[in-house]
């Protein structure tokens, strides 16, 4: 765990999403949760330490930033496509990947259920707690539904995985071009630290390098595309892999990854 601010911590070690929290005068504010059921005890143990949790945000529709809700009291938040991606998931397909990547956690989520948020929104929205401010703001680009977390007042964003830090970007269900604007609208936030959905916690300088990965991907499937490549020639063409690594315990789905990245740019680029 990262003290990353005066009042804010994170934490990239977690197999899945960085989560984090802020200390307010009125209690803790979360942003995502671990998604392997040990790590978000472990994480509710030592948020515990620093008071009851308040809200706890979820930043976007994937599993690993809002299966450790369960874990977890406070008002969760979220935009309304987060919802519906929650309520749409299935407890068994989670409990079924456990018995794959952590069997030993299965007897912790013997009467688990996911939790979705019960206060949404969909462009803007700002929750005043204590004497902290909490921007909530839908830049689409992962997904249609990412929400970056702006705590003016620490000068930190927590950007969700819009910004990958040195590994591996998933674009299976992105928006390109929209991506590519919600990086420049994060450029434009008054921060001096940015905590990723993925990678090494980092300053705004990165926005740049991740803006340029994200074009180096429109490119090469537009190319491919140009070339009347079919889908299957273009995902075996198309490889990122020597840019940056994968997660750690992500490394086998290294092909998988990029077969879906092109996948899903081919889908939106070739209209």
């Amino acid at each position: 765990m990262q003290k990353i601010g005066r009042n804010v911590y994170a934490e990239n070690g977690f197999r899945g999403c960085n989560p984090g929290f802020v200390v307010t005068s009125e209690g803790v504010v979360m942003i995502d949760t671990p998604q392997m059921p040990a790590d978000a005890i472990w994480w509710r143990d030592e948020i515990a330490k620093q008071g009851p949790v308040r809200y706890l945000i979820n930043t976007e529709p994937h599993g690993d930033h809002f299966a450790g809700n369960y874990f977890f009291e406070g008002t969760v938040v979220a935009h309304q496509g987060t919802r519906e991606a929650i309520l749409a998931a299935s407890v068994e397909q989670f409990k079924e990947r456990l018995k794959q990547s952590d069997p030993n956690s299965l007897p912790l989520v013997k009467d688990y259920s996911y939790r979705p948020p019960t206060i949404t929104f969909s462009e803007q929205m700002t929750l005043y707690v204590g004497n902290h401010t909490f921007q909530l703001i839908n830049l689409p680009g992962h997904t249609p539904y990412q929400i970056a977390v702006y705590i003016p007042e620490e000068r930190v964003v927590f950007t969700s995985d819009n910004v990958f830090c040195r590994v591996q970007a998933w674009l299976h269900e992105a928006v390109p071009h929209e991506w590519l604007d919600s990086l420049k609208r994060l450029e434009q936030l008054e921060v001096d630290v940015l905590v990723p959905g993925h990678g090494s916690i980092c300053d705004p300088s990165y926005i740049r390098e991740m803006s340029a990965f994200i074009q180096d991907w429109i490119d090469a499937v537009s190319a491919a595309i140009a070339q009347g490549m079919s889908l299957e020639e273009a995902q075996e063409k198309i490889s990122f892999l020597d840019r940056y690594p994968m997660e750690p315990g992500s490394e086998s789905m290294a092909q998988f990854v990029q077969h879906m990245n092109v996948a899903r740019l081919y889908q939106v680029l070739k209209k």
